[in-house]
């Protein structure tokens, strides 16, 4: 999972590039960059977060009323910055783009842009084989102006041949703004528009809180298998290219996108109230004697309040999270994750001491960061510790875009309730079911009718993921990881 974003304005963009990455910034903290054009590119990434890498004097060179803007969280370990997007090419026209997203086929495309085309890969990053194929096509079409049906072909030229999930956002120089999502609609994609001058300003975004930051208004998603293209006199014209099943993926409404986003017109605030409304019910089922509800902040907050109020029970905020440590989930490495935690978060052991408590997080994946919490807790003086996730168990690999990629990173792969609860030393785990999570949603939007819950279910809404190729994929998963830890040493 990573943020895009790309603006087309009538002044300079880079501040509102700026403020709408930062408020994309909790989907990759990697690194990041920004490119700019004037009539030549401008360009300043690197590893890092938004803020650290953008200082007053980096972005003096990045001038333009056009741009677009990555934050980056890598699916295979650290990655150096050569990873860090927007990727370019120079032909034709000249090409920038950022995406969302992973390509299941990477090995296979690479190899095949090599030996068919002599395009050698500069890096690691999945984003080159999108630019590229993207790229090819729109050199066959020879014209010195594009219109949108030369884009279009382009676009279904990368769908015919990328396997995957992927929101991708590009500025062709001098032609225009172009975004499309995958088939299926895996990962999110909005745009809007901004009437601020005498021609409309148009932004697209992983997250509408982005939109709403820069003051976008008339905000739509770009559908599943859809493309977006804003020409030259800045004319929007939209076209399906392909009509799949439309199946977002369930984890951004667990865990990935911020509370005030609407992912496909759900509210991911109302769709979390909705999955403590359900997890409560089956907790008072259990009829668990419970002290306090503790939310692990700050994914698990708005469930774990609905969870109290349903259950009359106490909640207290009784982790403090030091909100100068990242997202422990997306960080790069497993030994990074564990050491951040007790960084992190403090008990207050006031409100833990002899008490039975109900802990409440949105999911748990490997367990480490779930163990270490509940070792806290107990040292603070819990008396017992429930271990509540409002998804349902980890037990399958994902192939678009989640650091989780092979099957024995999950806790809960070969593993019951009761087995969780041992491994990670918790009294009891009670787990949403995977049939309350889709409603929640569906609550919300009942259209959406089809989800990818893949890395839940096992079942790859794409169709193409097979034996093989989650093999090929699980032995880059192990050999960036092996490398990482060899760079740790």
């Amino acid at each position: 999972m990573c943020g895009v974003i790309g603006l087309w304005g009538n002044g300079p963009v880079i501040r509102d590039l700026y403020q709408g990455l930062l408020a994309l910034q909790h989907r990759g903290q990697d690194s990041a960059g920004i490119t700019t054009f004037d009539g030549r590119f401008h360009t300043k990434k690197g590893n890092g977060l938004v803020h650290d890498i953008f200082t007053p004097e980096a972005v003096e060179h990045l001038r333009g009323p056009i741009g677009i803007g990555h934050t980056r969280y890598p699916t295979v370990g650290g990655g150096g910055s050569e990873d860090a997007q927007p990727f370019q090419l120079n032909s034709p026209f000249g090409i920038v783009m950022v995406h969302n997203g992973n390509v299941a086929n990477y090995r296979e495309l690479r190899d095949e842009l090599y030996e068919n085309s002599q395009r050698l890969l500069n890096s690691d990053c999945d984003l080159e084989i999108i630019l590229n194929i993207f790229a090819e096509s729109l050199a066959r079409e020879r014209t010195r102006d594009l219109t949108p049906e030369h884009i279009f072909r382009a676009v279904e030229a990368v769908y015919k041949k990328v396997r995957g999930a992927y929101s991708v956002v590009a500025y062709i120089a001098g032609q225009g703004l172009v975004a499309f999502r995958d088939p299926f609609g895996i990962k999110p994609l909005v745009y809007g528009v901004r009437r601020d001058g005498l021609l409309p300003a148009y932004a697209f975004a992983s997250e509408t809180v982005s939109l709403n930051i820069m003051n976008f208004g008339e905000i739509r998603d770009v559908e599943a298998g859809e493309v977006v293209f804003i020409d030259k006199s800045r004319t929007l014209h939209r076209k399906h290219i392909r009509k799949g099943c439309p199946s977002p993926c369930l984890f951004e409404w667990v865990y990935f996108a911020r509370p005030d986003t609407f992912i496909d017109k759900v509210n991911v605030y109302k769709c979390r109230v909705n999955l403590g409304r359900s997890l409560a019910a089956d907790i008072r089922r259990r009829k668990l004697a419970i002290d306090v509800v503790v939310p692990v902040p700050d994914s698990a907050r708005d469930a774990a309040i609905e969870i109290a109020r349903r259950l009359n029970l106490k909640y207290s905020e009784a982790l403090v999270k030091n909100r100068y440590i990242g997202r422990t989930f997306i960080m790069p490495a497993d030994g990074k994750r564990k050491s951040s935690v007790r960084q992190k978060l403090n008990p207050i052991a006031s409100e833990i001491r002899g008490k039975k408590v109900l802990l409440v997080d949105d999911s748990i994946v490997r367990g480490n960061t779930s163990k270490a919490i509940i070792e806290m807790l107990r040292e603070a003086g819990a008396r017992k510790v429930y271990f509540a996730s409002y998804s349902p168990p980890l037990r399958h690999p994902c192939v678009y875009g989640i650091d989780m990629q092979t099957k024995t990173e999950f806790v809960a792969q070969d593993a019951d309730e009761a087995a969780v609860a041992r491994r990670i030393g918790a009294d009891r785990v009670i787990y949403q079911s995977l049939a309350a999570l889709k409603k929640a949603v569906q609550q919300e939007n009942p259209k959406l009718k089809n989800f990818c819950a893949a890395c839940f279910d096992g079942i790859y809404p794409t169709g193409d993921i097979t034996p093989d190729l989650l093999e090929d994929i699980e032995a880059d998963r192990k050999e960036a990881q092996d490398a990482q830890l060899e760079l740790n040493l």
